[in-house]
């Protein structure tokens, strides 16, 4: 199967989860990356803003705050990710393809980042990821340190055993679901 079809495939059944399924869902997923270690020990971390039933990340982002650490979304320059420090996501505002993004704030590079959360449509079990196609955050974390943790949230139902990879691909150090904490090529 193609990338197109497998994109296809796993955006309609992200599409279809109600509202409250959503939301349950997208608060465990979320409470499993708040309770890890890589969470926990992260000065610096970046989050994406959600689009079409992407597992939401408000909860991250307050938790992260409370704990006095330093929150970056990335914002869309040309064919690059830039990411800049937001203290409240009232900062966020629509941007490159309809996400919230910041406009302003103190830009960091992601090498200089403790832990990097990444959306997707799909994940495999080894760590890899299938996005919207345009490359960003592949592009991003090939210029990740070794110091920087990278973690994909995803539902269950976004999983697949084998995702077909290019030699573009960046895997993930692990994955985040509603019940799982996957290790992926680490």
């Amino acid at each position: 199967m193609g990338k197109v079809f497998i994109r296809k495939q796993f955006l309609t059944r992200r599409k279809q989860l109600d509202l409250s399924t959503y939301t349950s869902l997208s608060k465990q997923v979320q409470q499993q990356l708040i309770s890890s270690e890589y969470f926990i020990r992260a000065r610096t971390l970046a989050l994406y803003s959600p689009i079409s039933n992407e597992v939401a990340t408000e909860q991250i982002f307050a938790v992260a705050k409370e704990l006095k650490k330093q929150v970056y979304y990335p914002r869309v320059a040309g064919n690059e990710l830039e990411f800049y420090e937001v203290c409240a996501v009232t900062e966020l505002l629509p941007g490159a393809f309809g996400v919230a993004e910041p406009v302003t704030g103190e830009k960091k590079i992601i090498a200089d980042l403790d832990l990097v959360i990444v959306p997707g449509v799909a994940f495999d079990l080894r760590g890899h990821r299938l996005g919207y196609g345009r490359g960003f955050y592949d592009r991003q974390l090939a210029e990740k340190s070794a110091g920087t943790v990278s973690i994909g949230l995803c539902f269950e139902i976004q999983l697949c055993e084998l995702l077909s990879t290019e030699e573009h691909d960046q895997p993930l150090d692990f994955i985040v679901t509603e019940t799982k904490f996957i290790p992926g090529h680490i």
